[in-house]
C-alpha cells in the first residue's frame, strides 16, 4: 500500500489549503480503518493533527487546531482530505498522512502501518 500526498504550499497567516492524499495497492475502506494527517516542524517531533474512520463517520482532531481543521475521506476515490482554514505561521511543517489497518483513535505515530511522503505547508506572518 502506497500513500501520496499533496497540496502544500506557501500561504499567508489566515489562508487555506487543502492536502490530499491518495493510497493505492489496496481497497482503501477495507484496509485503512483509520486515516489520519500528523505534520511535523524542523526540530520537532511528529504530532498528531486529525483521524478519520473508515466510513467517514467519526473524526478526532488535536485541540489546536478544532474549528479550524475538517478531516474527510472519500472511499471511492481513495483518498483522505485536510481542509485547513484559518492558518497560522506556526503551523508551518512537513504534513503526512497515515492509516492503519486497526480500529479506534490513535495519536502516536507507531501506531500507524503506512505513511506518505509529505507535504511542505508554509505559511509565512
Amino acid at each position: 500500500v502506497q500513500l501520496q500526498a499533496s497540496g502544500g504550499g506557501l500561504v499567508q497567516a489566515g489562508d487555506s489549503l487543502r492536502l490530499s492524499c491518495t493510497a493505492s495497492g489496496h481497497t482503501f475502506s477495507n484496509y485503512m480503518l483509520m486515516l489520519s494527517w500528523f505534520r511535523q516542524a524542523p526540530g520537532k517531533e511528529r504530532e498528531f493533527v486529525a483521524a478519520v474512520s473508515s466510513e467517514g463517520r467519526i473524526t478526532y482532531y488535536a485541540d489546536s487546531v478544532k474549528g479550524r481543521f475538517t478531516i474527510s475521506r472519500d472511499n471511492a476515490k481513495n483518498t483522505v482530505y485536510l481542509q485547513m482554514n484559518s492558518l497560522k505561521p506556526e503551523e508551518t511543517a512537513v504534513y503526512y498522512c497515515a492509516g492503519r489497518r486497526a480500529v479506534g483513535k490513535a495519536v502516536q505515530a507507531r501506531d500507524y502501518d503506512y505513511w506518505g511522503q509529505g507535504t511542505q505547508v508554509t505559511v509565512s506572518s
